[in-house]
């Protein structure tokens, strides 16, 4: 049974709050939303009169729509609580696997910049509110259209080193590592997310469609965090396969497409 329309909305618009999107200029109006998501104005009110309900925005009439500051607890599920018990992936290989990715998919650079750290993004690299970073976009297809949105945060320090043209022609982590970084581990947590209309337009796909939400924090070999990831993939084109063993570690593999499989070991 397909999820009422408000639940969508209610879903994407949660997720957009979680990355921080309207921290600075609060949530669009509820004209909008309705023009954005095609659905009449009670069904946008429904969505935020859940999020309101979960303490998640603020709500004042005649104002703007605003996001409530996240807790600092807030990413005790990206495991500083439970953090001993959470199997990490390691990187032995995941180069190499990279490589061999790029030699069967083909990269769009939709945007690089220098912003300012959001408190969501400072956080996870363990930086200053407000320090530089770096911010880009990228859109990743095989041969049957695209495969995966992806947005990266690189401090400014290290990504001073490449740009548009060296992430146009490189996976990221190649970049690091010829920027003088030694890769060390990753924290990964993959969960589910709805399309909203930027992924949409750039996935070719409807809003609303499902996708693999990925975020992955990587950290070099002193355990300082140097990239955090957030990639959206398409489910009809990529699959996420782990072999759980009792005594050893973990073998992952991510099939894309077809006709191509990277392992990560």
């Amino acid at each position: 049974m397909p999820l009422p329309k408000y639940h969508q909305i209610y879903l994407v618009l949660r997720e957009q709050l979680d990355e921080g999107r309207f921290a600075v200029e609060g949530l669009p109006g509820e004209l909008a939303l309705m023009a954005q998501f095609g659905v009449a104005r009670v069904t946008v009110r429904r969505a935020l009169e859940r999020l309101s309900a979960e303490g998640l925005i603020s709500r004042t009439p005649g104002r703007r729509t605003r996001p409530v500051p996240p807790m600092a607890a807030n990413d005790a599920r990206n495991g500083s609580a439970n953090g001993e018990g959470m199997a990490r992936a390691n990187l032995r290989g995941l180069l190499e696997n990279l490589v061999t990715m790029g030699l069967h998919t083909s990269v769009k650079v939709i945007d690089v910049a220098t912003i300012t750290a959001s408190t969501q993004v400072a956080e996870a690299l363990q930086l200053q509110l407000g320090d530089p970073v770096q911010k880009a976009v990228r859109v990743r297809s095989t041969r049957e259209g695209p495969l995966s949105h992806i947005t990266t945060y690189v401090p400014a320090e290290i990504a001073r080193r490449f740009g548009r043209r060296e992430l146009a022609k490189k996976p990221i982590l190649v970049l690091l590592e010829e920027s003088g970084v030694k890769v060390g581990r990753a924290h990964q947590t993959i969960s589910a997310r709805l399309a909203d209309n930027v992924l949409a337009e750039h996935l070719d796909i409807s809003v609303g469609s499902a996708l693999l939400a990925v975020r992955r924090l990587i950290y070099d070999d002193a355990d300082r965090p140097v990239q955090w990831l957030h990639g959206f993939y398409r489910p009809d084109r990529y699959t996420y396969e782990m072999q759980l063993s009792r005594v050893g570690g973990i073998d992952a593999k991510v099939w894309v497409s077809d006709d191509l499989s990277a392992q990560f070991n």
